[in-house]
């Protein structure tokens, strides 16, 4: 590369900025960081991917009673109901991912009556014929896919589904790859803690993620590098119950209807957020243990898990720089 050349590519890395928004979307805060050349730039950048997460969110939303995840909701039991390529693959992923945790992941949770109050409310756990009863219409197999028309049938009346453990992460994704097929080198798209991230900071590093501390959230105890993938964290330091002196958290095991225990929180690498997202639900559902080890089956993905007495615990291959 000639003197010139190397003089020119210099000044254009150095023109990199960085452009930051902070905006509530789908009902929780997104944090959109673009790398640009300039505020035009940056800005319509921004702007595109604000469109694209209202575009995720119409698609998805289990409360618009116009979008196509309602219309599947109210023909449960009665029909199968056509839906869009994309909403079509979105479900047949998540059953796939179902399969995968045995059912520690099910978007059919979202026909569960909401037994568990986690706003100070409630004063004694349910029965366990309530619970039992809450659970009835769950369960992903009777989610049935034709692909000959692109058709959804939740089999049992009263089934509903929902996209709250992964829609987060799927917007995410969706936004990067809208911004990276404009040319933009780099950026950040944090959806309340779902992650997804592509290229290097202005001034050519590794962006990093802090991890926070469960004991205490004004602090992280440690940073990670991370450069094009995506990263979710899960935790229960806000939303739980103690009954008989033991922590329930608000992710719910759709298996048996009772809040998952036993872990604070749980993050999770993986090269989407749309699986960051799903992963780190069910290993809160699945626990410590069994969670690990799951992770380690999978190649690319990785976890860091806190317990309720502090205790850090990673997957096999994941190294972690502490603050």
């Amino acid at each position: 590369m000639g003197t010139l050349a190397f003089l020119l590519l210099a000044a254009v890395c150095h023109a990199q900025q960085t452009y930051t928004r902070t905006l509530k979307l789908m009902g929780s805060r997104f944090d959109i960081t673009v790398i640009a050349i300039d505020q035009e730039q940056g800005e319509h950048a921004i702007d595109s991917a604000v469109a694209e997460v209202k575009r995720i969110e119409k698609l998805i939303s289990s409360w618009d009673s116009d979008s196509q995840t309602s219309r599947i909701n109210t023909q449960a039991g009665i029909a199968p109901v056509a839906v869009d390529e994309e909403l079509y693959q979105l479900i047949n992923r998540c059953l796939s991912i179902s399969r995968l945790t045995d059912g520690a992941f099910d978007i059919s949770y979202a026909s569960m009556d909401k037994i568990w109050k986690f706003d100070g409310s409630m004063t004694r756990m349910p029965d366990s014929a309530t619970i039992k009863q809450s659970v009835a219409t769950v369960g992903y197999k009777n989610i049935i896919l034709n692909p000959a028309d692109h058709s959804v049938f939740l089999k049992l009346p009263g089934m509903k589904i929902g996209f709250g453990a992964i829609g987060k992460g799927y917007a995410a994704d969706k936004a990067k790859a809208l911004l990276a097929g404009q040319g933009i080198k780099g950026g950040i798209i944090n959806a309340s803690g779902d992650m997804a991230t592509w290229g290097r900071q202005a001034g050519g590093e590794d962006w990093k993620v802090a991890i926070t501390n469960p004991l205490d959230k004004s602090k992280a105890f440690a940073l990670l590098p991370i450069s094009d993938g995506a990263v979710v964290t899960s935790g229960n330091y806000e939303k739980f119950v103690i009954f008989g002196g033991k922590r329930y958290t608000h992710i719910i095991n759709p298996r048996t209807g009772y809040p998952s225990s036993g872990i604070l929180s749980v993050t999770v690498f993986a090269p989407k957020a749309e699986l960051a997202d799903a992963l780190a639900t069910s290993v809160f559902v699945m626990g410590k243990d069994s969670g690990i080890d799951r992770i380690n089956q999978l190649p690319k993905i990785e976890c860091i898990i806190i317990d309720e007495e502090g205790g850090i615990f990673t997957s096999n291959n994941i190294k972690i720089e502490k603050i």
